[in-house]
């Protein structure tokens, strides 16, 4: 939600539905707007990751952030991807088009950090632990 929030505020108010013109490349407003939203969205994501959804990880801090890295840049693409399939050759409004990215892309992403990135033991947390003596 946070992400979209970020979004929809860059893409509408900062931007103003604007061509960002960095002299050297022309960067459209919504590709631009997500760029924006993912210096916000990264680092905040990878701590609630870490700290709140994936407490039980087995894997070193460093490990987590180096995979975590990697799989966000596969999310950047697969971002960058939708973005420009909805927007540009759908012809979809591009806050609407950013809400279906999402939800492609959080999925995908949810599952490969649950298996991945932040990795549990294989003991599962539903087999009950032995009693403490």
């Amino acid at each position: 939600m946070l992400d979209i929030f970020i979004y929809f505020v860059s893409y509408h108010f900062v931007l103003h539905k604007s061509l960002v013109d960095l002299k050297f490349l022309a960067i459209s407003p919504h590709i631009a707007a997500f760029i924006m939203a993912f210096f916000i969205t990264f680092p905040t994501g990878f701590l609630l990751m870490k700290y709140i959804v994936f407490t039980d990880s087995i894997l070193r801090g460093r490990v987590q952030l180096i995979r975590y890295f990697l799989l966000v840049f596969v999310c950047i693409l697969l971002n960058y991807i939708f973005l420009k399939l909805f927007v540009e050759q759908f012809g979809f409004y591009p806050t609407i088009s950013k809400i279906l990215t999402t939800v492609i892309v959080v999925s995908f992403s949810y599952l490969t950090q649950r298996f991945y990135t932040f990795k549990q033991s294989s003991v599962s947390a539903e087999t009950p632990h032995p009693p403490i003596r």
